[in-house]
């Protein structure tokens, strides 16, 4: 087995922890050969070797004395610090376990050693704290990461250690990636700092993070060593795409790098094999669920400090050209098929969109392509529930740059939208004022939808139909010679609506149109609302039965964790229907799941003034009908549901189960994991388990380690005890 990870992980203790906790089972012995003072390849199979015969006769070959010393032992041999000597360590590794049956190998190193048989286990940093999480930050038991720091601290302040940390000290864990090395060295720094300070300072945590035992190697003493030895063992580039994806705050994927980093010295040929690289170094770490990278932000700043000098700006500008584009490609491709996994998309790249965004509104000269981006990410905000961040961006873009432009135009358009759903009527007001005088100055047709409609939506949220209806008639007439068929479809979903609401005889054609426009498109994340739209006009019709199955297809439409305002939508509406029809304790449910999710994406209950009428009607109707204490007990405990669960009840389906808290050790078990647990808790050996899953006796043994070091057990007995315990597997 060899445990791997980036420098300061604590790889090291925790083979040495994990080798006295299995001393037993190895009756000839556990043995340290610690290579980190190896610096000559030639020298490492004497260090091992003096390791057991510390007087061993240097003449003879040691591979040879190795081996027949080993050949009928029962040894775990610990070889600590391999990844200066890789190819080596392999070899020996090799040769070593081929001549003894009886050894078992434990390595460290920043590197898979890539031998036969080889185990890897990726030591991960320990668990941050969350600051806002509700319990006492300072419990103990909560966080590895917290309980280490204040170890750490009480020993270096002694009697004077504060009995707990609270939100600050979680903040500068969370900020140092959980590593331990780095929170040893911020605590150390409570001799002379506290921990605001402490915290105020990691913008240069190179800097602070210096002054470790002395006793320590070099490269152990400080965050930077540590990473400047992890540095030196790349490839010089692997060392310069390192530095490179320092730009990307976030996870990214090939695409991204190859867009981004290469030139000047890195072909896009050479980013696969660059990337591998970077990854079996512990530079990289890829994301289970999709094929995308990451590194840890303390990595990240390394890179950024190893940047050539001069380069940074100009990648920061290729940076933001990808994502800009990624953006507008976005809105290109919103109204087809893709819908949904744009959805999902610009929602992974949050990070670096936000960066992009912020390179825009603060380097000279980039404004407009911030208004761009900003206007364009519009709708995305809207699914992903992102209103007030939505606008944030938006406001600081129109504030940067008032140049008369379409992309200002559409800015104070998107703008506009979005305070009619937040509430902010003024706001709302003084952007629509300034929409309209500026399509008029730019005598643009495209100018002029965008204005009419964001007029006709003003009108429709205050109930005024008879100004609303022609507007939106105008502005779709001229999104449709234009030939923008997602805003042809947007304007004609409003119209529908203003027509539904108005008891417009059009209303029920309109709606049916505004589907088979979805259908014919693929477009899932319009055709929620769609349905929603129909729903709504048979409730109004008094059509109970096909309000009810328009809004329970819609909530099974596309992934209803991209369309909150929806969702939202579609639990109002069913909430009514069910009062309707007598249900009052489910309707109370359901109006309660309906508030949470209104919040959740930002908007105002219900929205136009029309809708949230007919709400407070529902809500005094099932006040009568439950009395006060029911009502409010029912409401509470749909407010309480996740969305899952509001969907499943609206779907009259069994409720889905509470998701497990992030601090649930089953969370970080793999299904096979669960597997190894369950034949585990049943009495098997390794090699039982081997032949029940298929799997050799060695791999087994490989997964029951995992195990045991996830969950912090020493014994397969607490493996049974800990499984007995839970819910069955």
């Amino acid at each position: 087995m060899t445990l791997t990870g980036p420098g300061g992980m604590g790889k090291s203790r925790l083979a040495l922890r994990l080798a006295a906790q299995v001393r037993r089972s190895f009756p000839d012995g556990v043995w340290l050969a610690d290579l980190a003072v190896v610096e000559k390849e030639e020298l490492l199979e004497h260090t091992v070797l003096a390791a057991f015969e510390p007087n061993h006769d240097m003449g003879s070959p040691p591979l040879a004395a190795l081996s027949g010393h080993l050949r009928d032992k029962r040894v775990l041999l610990l070889l600590d610090n391999c990844e200066h000597l890789l190819h080596s360590c392999a070899v020996l590794a090799d040769a070593l376990l081929a001549a003894a049956p009886g050894l078992h190998i434990l390595a460290t190193s920043r590197q898979a050693l890539g031998v036969a048989g080889e185990c890897l286990l990726t030591v991960p940093p320990l668990s941050a704290p969350d600051p806002d999480d509700p319990r006492p930050v300072g419990q103990a038991g909560l966080s590895d990461a917290l309980d280490l720091f204040a170890d750490r601290a009480a020993a270096s302040l002694g009697e004077c250690a504060s009995p707990e940390y609270g939100r600050t000290a979680a903040l500068i864990c969370r900020r140092l990636d959980g590593i331990p090395l780095a929170i040893e060295l911020a605590a150390a720094r409570l001799r002379v700092l506290t921990c605001e300070q402490i915290l105020e300072r990691l913008g240069d945590r190179f800097e602070l993070l210096a002054g470790g035992s002395r006793a320590a190697l070099p490269r152990q003493q400080t965050m930077r060593a540590a990473l400047d030895w992890s540095f030196d063992l790349c490839a010089p580039k692997e060392q310069l795409l390192w530095a490179r994806l320092s730009v990307f705050p976030g996870a990214f994927d090939l695409e991204a790098i190859e867009s981004v980093c290469t030139g000047s010295g890195l072909a896009a040929q050479e980013v696969f094999d660059l990337v591998a690289g970077l990854v079996d170094k512990s530079v990289l770490v890829r994301e289970e669920q999709h094929a995308r990278y990451r590194m840890l932000e303390t990595l990240r700043q390394y890179g950024c400090l190893r940047l050539p000098d001069g380069t940074g700006r100009a990648l920061r500008r290729r940076h933001r050209d990808y994502y800009q584009a990624l953006v507008l490609r976005a809105e290109t491709e919103w109204f087809t098929g893709e819908q949904t996994a744009w959805f999902a998309r610009l929602h992974q790249e949050r990070p670096n969109l936000r960066t992009a965004l912020d390179y825009c509104l603060t380097e000279p000269g980039e404004a407009q392509a911030g208004l761009e981006t900003a206007g364009s990410l519009w709708c995305h905000r809207l699914g992903a529930g992102s209103l007030e961040e939505e606008r944030h961006w938006l406001g600081r873009a129109l504030a940067s740059d008032a140049t008369p432009s379409l992309a200002r135009l559409k800015a104070l358009w998107a703008d506009g939208w979005l305070a009619l759903l937040r509430g902010d009527t003024p706001s709302a007001h003084v952007r629509l004022v300034d929409c309209r005088a500026l399509a008029q100055s730019l005598d643009d047709p495209l100018a002029q939808a965008y204005a009419e409609q964001f007029d006709a939506l003003s009108a429709l949220f205050q109930d005024d139909f008879a100004r609303a209806i022609p507007l939106f008639e105008g502005a779709l007439a001229l999104y449709r010679s234009h030939g923008d068929i997602g805003d042809t479809w947007a304007t004609l979903y409003l119209l529908s609506l203003a027509c539904c609401l108005s008891a417009d005889p059009r209303a029920a054609a309109l709606g049916e149109e505004c589907l088979e426009l979805c259908d014919a498109h693929g477009a899932q994340w319009s055709r929620s609302f769609a349905l929603w739209l129909l729903g709504l006009q048979n409730w109004l019709d008094g059509d109970t039965r096909q309000t009810v199955r328009h809004l329970q297809e819609s909530l099974s439409t596309g992934r209803p964790a991209f369309n909150g305002l929806a969702v939202a939508q579609c639990l109002e509406v069913l909430a009514w229907a069910r009062a309707s029809d007598g249900d009052g304790a489910q309707a109370a449910e359901l109006l309660g799941a309906a508030q949470s999710a209104w919040e959740k994406v930002g908007a105002i209950l219900p929205g136009v003034g029309r809708l949230l009428h007919h709400r407070t009607e529902c809500e005094a109707l099932l006040r009568e009908t439950l009395g006060e204490e029911c009502f409010t007990a029912h409401m509470q405990s749909g407010a309480a549901s996740t969305m899952e669960q509001a969907i499943a009840r609206a779907l009259n389906k069994p409720p889905a189960p509470p998701s497990p808290p992030e601090h649930d050790p089953m969370t970080v078990l793999t299904p096979r994991e669960r597997q190894v647990v369950l034949l585990v808790t049943r009495g098997l050996t390794d090699k039982q388990i081997a032949a029940q899953l298929v799997i050799s006796p060695r791999t087994a043994q490989g997964h029951v380690q995992r195990i045991l070091a996830k969950l912090g057990f020493t014994t397969r007995t607490q493996i049974a005890t800990w499984a007995q315990e839970r819910t069955p597997l």
